[in-house]
């Protein structure tokens, strides 16, 4: 059983993603907050990450930079699923990609519980 970290403000989404995630196969650890999220990622070690942009206090980058900070983390797959459209990111694809080691980007108005649920289990069968 895989665990996956659920970063996400929207408390109805979370219940939504975590119940699919659950139906999948996967135990998930849900947070609202980046803070919660490390914390969370401290007490045990995700597998994947899955992640909002917008968060309450600090940000998903703020969440990336700080997760990343730590040396048993780097290599731990995150998942950026998102009301932010990639437009606005399109500029900074590479910095996410290459400095906060960031696999996929999805934008959550075209993307279906379906898709996510592909993209969770396409990270891990990639070996770390």
């Amino acid at each position: 059983m895989s665990k996956i970290l659920l970063i996400e403000p929207d408390r109805m989404l979370t219940e939504t993603y975590g119940r699919s995630l659950v139906s999948a196969g996967h135990q998930v650890m849900a947070c609202f907050t980046a803070q919660a999220g490390i914390q969370a990622a401290d007490k045990q070690q995700p597998d994947v990450v899955i992640l909002e942009l917008q968060l309450v206090e600090h940000s998903g980058i703020e969440f990336l930079y700080e997760f990343r900070s730590y040396s048993e983390w780097q290599n731990i797959p995150v998942i950026i699923q998102t009301t932010v459209p990639p437009s606005e990111f399109h500029d900074n694809w590479e910095l996410l990609k290459q400095e906060l080691n960031v696999q996929t980007y999805l934008y959550k108005p075209e993307t279906s519980l379906a898709q996510l649920i592909d993209v969770v289990a396409e990270q891990l069968s990639v070996p770390a």
